[in-house]
C-alpha cells in the first residue's frame, strides 16, 4: 500500500483529499497545526500528527514520524483578503512563511528519501488567481504564484531522480474557510471600503465554483498519473480561466 503525507488536513481541500486517498485503500498521514480526532474517520491507515509548516523543528518531527512516504501533498496555506495599504508587513510575512516557505521547508525535508528510492511525488496546491489575478489578493497571490515557480523549476531539478512535482491549481471554493479564516487579518482602509464591498457583492453573485472534491480528484490525479500536465485546475472556474 502506497502513504501520503498531508499538510492543512483540519479543514477545506487537505481534510477532502485524505478523505478520498482513505476510501481508495491507500495510508495517509493527515498532519494540521492542532490535531483532531473528529475530523477524519476512524481506519488503520490514519495516522494524524501535528505539524506547523512555519516551524523547522515541527517539519522535521512530522517528517521523521510518518517515516516513509509515496506522495506529499503541500495543501497547509492561510489566506488574505484584503486591500495592500490595509495589509501589515506582519500579516504579509506570515502569509508567505505558511504558504510558500512551508512548502519548500516540507518538499526539502521528503528529498533524501525520494532520491534514494528514486521515486516519489510532490504535490503543490495553489490557486488559479495565479491564473487571472483578482483585486484585494495582492499579497496571497504573490505568496501561490512563487510556490508556481518553485514547482516548475524543481520538476526540471528531480526529473533525473525519477520524482514528479506537480501543481493542482483550485478556484473559489465558498465551502472551505478561506473567507473565515483571512477575516482576522482584514483592516481594511476608509478610502477602499466601497470598493471592497463592490468586490465581495461580485464574488457572492459568482455561479461557478470550485468544490473540495475538485481538488481532491485532481491531487489524486497528479499522485497517480505520470503523464498528466505538471499544472492542474481544479474546479470549473478554474478550468475556464486555465
Amino acid at each position: 500500500m502506497k502513504t501520503v503525507l498531508i499538510t492543512g488536513c483540519s479543514s477545506g481541500f487537505g481534510l477532502k483529499t485524505a478523505r478520498y486517498f482513505l476510501d481508495r485503500n491507500w495510508n495517509v498521514v493527515a498532519s494540521m497545526r492542532t490535531p483532531r480526532d473528529d475530523v477524519l474517520p476512524r481506519s488503520g491507515h490514519l495516522r494524524v500528527l501535528a505539524l506547523d509548516v512555519t516551524d523547522p523543528e515541527s517539519v522535521l518531527q512530522a517528517v521523521d514520524a510518518a517515516g516513509p512516504i509515496d506522495v506529499l501533498v503541500n495543501n497547509a496555506g492561510i489566506g488574505v483578503l484584503n486591500a495592500l495599504e490595509g495589509t501589515s508587513m506582519e500579516t504579509a510575512r506570515d502569509v508567505f512563511e505558511t504558504n510558500t516557505l512551508g512548502t519548500i521547508a516540507m518538499t526539502q525535508a521528503v528529498l533524501p528519501q525520494f532520491r534514494q528510492r528514486n521515486a516519489g511525488v510532490v504535490v503543490n496546491v495553489t490557486s488559479s488567481v495565479t491564473l487571472k489575478p483578482l483585486p484585494l489578493l495582492s499579497v496571497y497571490t504573490a505568496s501561490k504564484a512563487a510556490v508556481n515557480a518553485f514547482t516548475e523549476s524543481l520538476a526540471l531539478e528531480l526529473r533525473p531522480f525519477n520524482i514528479r512535482v506537480n501543481l493542482v491549481l483550485p478556484g473559489r471554493a465558498p465551502e472551505t474557510r478561506f473567507g473565515e479564516n483571512a477575516r482576522p487579518r482584514m483592516q481594511v482602509p476608509d478610502a477602499y471600503a466601497g470598493f471592497t464591498r463592490s468586490v465581495f457583492t461580485e464574488m457572492s453573485q459568482s455561479q461557478t465554483v470550485t468544490r473540495a472534491l475538485d481538488v481532491a480528484e485532481a491531487v489524486w490525479s497528479a499522485a497517480n498519473d505520470p503523464s498528466c500536465p505538471i499544472r492542474l485546475a481544479a474546479g470549473a472556474d478554474a478550468l475556464a480561466l486555465a
